[in-house]
């Protein structure tokens, strides 16, 4: 089959070997998959991965086990960690910390970048019928945007910037615009401002020598993609605020965690997030995806898409499988 595999390089393969589902696995074949920046630290080193990248998808279920033939023909997606099933934190629901657990496109999984997936049937989400394809690649990271209100309160007095206007900034501060709360997406390129503003979120253009204010905001998503975000995120959260880290880089850097202490800060670290609150914001029109994509790619075009993906004025970069 077709895929889009990293070896240490990426490299385009039509030869790569149809993947075998395991017992409770499905077979999908993928229409459309979204290249994140993700993808792009594994290509810088994150996690040491090899293999055939991708996690962000929308796919046709073409077999299943026999308790659930029923989704077959069903367009899917599908939720990316892999637990045991068995140990603690599966036990509880929280796969995603599975110490065993394989990551679809992250780690010990072959991901979405590739004409066939498999996963277990119990990550995946059918997808209604008035979202598009594209629409639907941006149910993982739409998810992983509406985490962050999962994981902390958010009052609608409290003030909220988020750090950085690529693709996971742009999304965060649509989901959290949802709350009520006064959010701010601060970054440096217009045209993506733009994007926010027109779904009525507050928006700073950096790029003009404008400065966000010290100890100004009560909670601060992180999610600039660079190794320094978090200290700047430190100098702009009030005492007794939170810092939401949304950001996953290769590189790391030394930095004085001491104003954690001193101004009582919360940190916290947030991931992934729940698929059926992304598919109803998706299926109810309540956030608007569509403006975010600059590029949808056949495999053929692969390699462009991922140097499409590089620049820095693109958001999301679909790969069509079809």
């Amino acid at each position: 089959m077709k895929a889009i595999i990293f070896d240490g390089a990426l490299t385009i393969r039509e030869d790569y070997p149809l993947p075998e589902p395991k017992e409770k696995e499905a077979l999908i074949r993928v229409t459309m998959a979204g290249i994140c920046n993700t993808d792009r630290e594994i290509m810088n080193g994150y996690l040491g991965f090899h293999g055939v990248m991708g996690h962000e998808f929308v796919g046709i279920v073409e077999g299943a086990p026999e308790e659930r033939r029923d989704l077959i023909g069903k367009r899917v997606v599908g939720e990316i960690n892999c637990g045991c099933g068995t140990c603690e934190y599966c036990r509880k629901g929280l796969e995603k910390h599975c110490p065993s657990r394989t990551t679809l496109g992250i780690q010990g999984r072959d991901g979405a970048f590739a004409e066939f997936l498999t996963l277990p049937v119990s990550n995946l989400h059918l997808v209604p019928d008035n979202i598009s394809d594209e629409e639907a690649v941006f149910t993982e990271p739409l998810a992983a945007a509406l985490e962050i209100s999962e994981q902390i309160h958010i009052k609608p007095t409290d003030s909220i910037l988020v750090l950085g206007d690529g693709k996971l900034g742009l999304l965060c501060s649509l989901a959290l615009g949802l709350t009520g709360a006064r959010v701010t997406l601060a970054g440096k390129h217009e045209t993506k401002l733009k994007i926010a503003r027109n779904q009525h979120i507050d928006t700073l253009d950096v790029s003009t020598g404008k400065q966000n204010e010290e100890k100004a905001y009560d909670i601060v998503v992180e999610a600039t993609g660079r190794a320094d975000g978090f200290e700047k995120a430190m100098k702009l959260t009030k005492p007794g605020g939170t810092i939401v880290l949304k950001s996953t880089v290769a590189s790391s850097s030394e930095m004085n965690l001491a104003p954690l202490v001193i101004h009582e800060i919360t940190l916290v670290g947030s991931r992934c997030g729940p698929f059926d609150a992304a598919i109803r914001a998706l299926e109810k029109r309540r956030i608007d995806v569509r403006p975010i994509i600059s590029g949808i790619y056949k495999f053929k075009d692969a390699r462009e898409a991922f140097d499409r993906a590089q620049a820095k004025e693109s958001l999301k970069i679909i790969i069509d499988f079809r």
